[in-house]
């Protein structure tokens, strides 16, 4: 299997659509983690990924049959937009099935290439199943994302690429993992002429099926997959992909949402590129490796993916970065409710930069104060700030890995309630778009009672949205049997201790 796909990575066909992207020195990152590091530039290609490489690849392959049929897939991100230009320079009809909730930006580049758009749907398999229907109907030749040996031979180009750009010392090439196309193509062609070189995947830890299917030995469906790095949202390794590479992949790497923004921000600050959070996911894997090994003197390539990212979205990156690079520690803190209290709090900190500092009147006796400090890169001076903290005599509650925290706690108006009342909360992921607010609501008994309601548009394709409900006696034990109705990602919060401090 490894030879045949080698094989079929040097007869793929990619640069009539296709460009060779640099690897390009990241000066800054090499001396502040001493490794000399190297970026692939994938969002340099003409869709700003490197999906067109193996969407060319595969329908250059079609016979001329196939090909005036028409070809049609499903995607909400980069594979449509690779395609679209792909059936546009071979003059080929082709239809892209996006979910209804798929940001306007992706929309009208794929109309831009001249493809159809169907949106269907709210969720990405409500569209493979439309696909399917229009297949059945028209006849359309289906284009997989990753689930193919000619797709994931146009993506081991980036391989060949990185190999002769770089022919001297390379000691490990980080790659970026949704379906498993890309590191199936980078593997084989990499182990078969470098063996000693190490292909590392990274997966965001909310969607980690490659992580998943390695642990177990076979492929597996992952109950459910986060959306922040929605380029990489898979739910189960591509069959193709994990038979290809399940023996060639030396580890794997996940990274959290506060890392993919850090990486965000330090491949701008070398490249000037901004990335997408699934492009730079690579480059958070490539900073945890050196942590977790102490690395020092290698060299180490990781693959900027693609960078079709909404500009909304740069806002909640940048507030995110901080705390990704551990520079910024989230902390609700207990002090008197007395004049000075603030001040005497801020000497024990000593000369440390606050950067955030929220309080409501709520109690005569104490405040429940929410604080931003920034602290040195790493987690031992986050912990020496908090232990400074206690020895002093303050209640500390380390909120910097907390959700709530930091999706809606530090952005949420209102306070705590005038009078104590009950009330079960929840974290939503609804869908963007009309109508999803009204069919949570038509979907709740009608003696709830919403008690608390924060939402914040971060650009993506789910919105973020914390609700409070007074439920009577009865559903208390019952209620999540309807947000299981509903269909949308939730999480109960009641016992988080952001929500305890501050709103309960």
């Amino acid at each position: 299997m490894l030879e045949y796909t080698v094989k079929k990575i040097l007869q793929a066909r990619v640069y009539e659509a296709a460009r060779e992207t640099p690897l390009s020195p990241a000066p800054f990152l090499s001396r502040r983690f001493d490794n000399n590091i190297l970026i692939k530039r994938e969002d340099l290609q003409p869709v700003y990924s490197f999906k067109i490489r193996g969407a060319y690849n595969k329908l250059v392959q079609l016979s001329d049959e196939q090909k005036d049929r028409g070809v049609i897939t499903a995607s909400a991100g980069n594979h449509a937009q690779g395609l679209a230009l792909a059936a546009k320079l071979l003059g080929v009809k082709a239809v892209i099935v996006m979910p209804r909730i798929t940001p306007e930006i992706k929309v009208v580049a794929v109309r831009a290439q001249g493809a159809k758009v169907v949106l269907k749907g709210d969720a990405f398999g409500e569209a493979v199943a439309h696909a399917q229907e229009l297949i059945e109907g028209h006849g359309y030749t289906y284009i997989p994302p990753f689930d193919d040996i000619d797709v994931i031979a146009g993506q081991g180009t980036v391989a060949v690429e990185i190999l002769r750009q770089n022919p001297g010392r390379i000691d490990a090439i980080f790659v970026p993992v949704g379906g498993g196309g890309l590191i199936a193509g980078v593997a084989a062609y990499v182990k078969y002429l470098r063996p000693e070189i190490k292909v590392i995947g990274v997966e965001s830890e909310d969607s980690a099926s490659l992580k998943a299917a390695l642990d177990t030995g076979e492929r597996v469906q992952l109950d459910q997959v986060g959306v922040f790095a929605e380029g990489v949202a898979v739910a189960q390794v591509g069959k193709s992909p994990f038979t290809v590479m399940r023996d060639l992949v030396d580890s794997i790497i996940t990274v959290n949402t506060d890392e993919m923004c850090a990486a965000v921000k330090d491949i701008f600050e070398d490249t000037r590129a901004v990335s997408e959070t699934s492009g730079a996911l690579s480059l958070a894997g490539l900073k945890k490796y050196i942590q977790q090994t102490s690395a020092s003197g290698e060299t180490l390539v990781c693959i900027n993916s693609g960078a079709n990212t909404n500009f909304d979205r740069l806002q909640h990156i940048a507030e995110r970065t901080e705390l990704g690079e551990q520079r910024e520690a989230i902390l609700a803190v207990t002090i008197p409710e007395r004049p000075s209290s603030f001040k005497t709090f801020c000497r024990t900190i000593g000369q440390r930069m606050v950067t955030e500092f929220s309080y409501r009147y709520a109690d005569p006796e104490q405040a429940h104060i929410f604080v931003g400090i920034q602290i040195k890169l790493g987690g031992e001076d986050r912990q020496a700030v908090i232990d400074k903290l206690r020895e002093a005599g303050y209640p500390v509650e380390d909120l910097t890995d907390n959700e709530l925290a930091k999706l809606h706690l530090r952005h949420l108006v209102g306070g705590r309630p005038q009078e104590r009342f009950d009330e079960e909360v929840y974290r939503f992921e609804f869908p963007e778009r009309p109508g999803a607010l009204m069919n949570f609501l038509t979907h709740l008994p009608h003696d709830w009672n919403i008690s608390l309601f924060h939402y914040r548009n971060h650009g993506a394709a789910y919105g973020r949205v914390l609700v409070g409900m007074q439920l009577p006696e009865d559903d208390r034990g019952h209620a999540e049997e309807h947000f299981d109705e509903i269909g949308y990602r939730y999480w109960k919060e009641s016992d988080n201790p952001a929500y305890r401090f501050f709103m309960k």
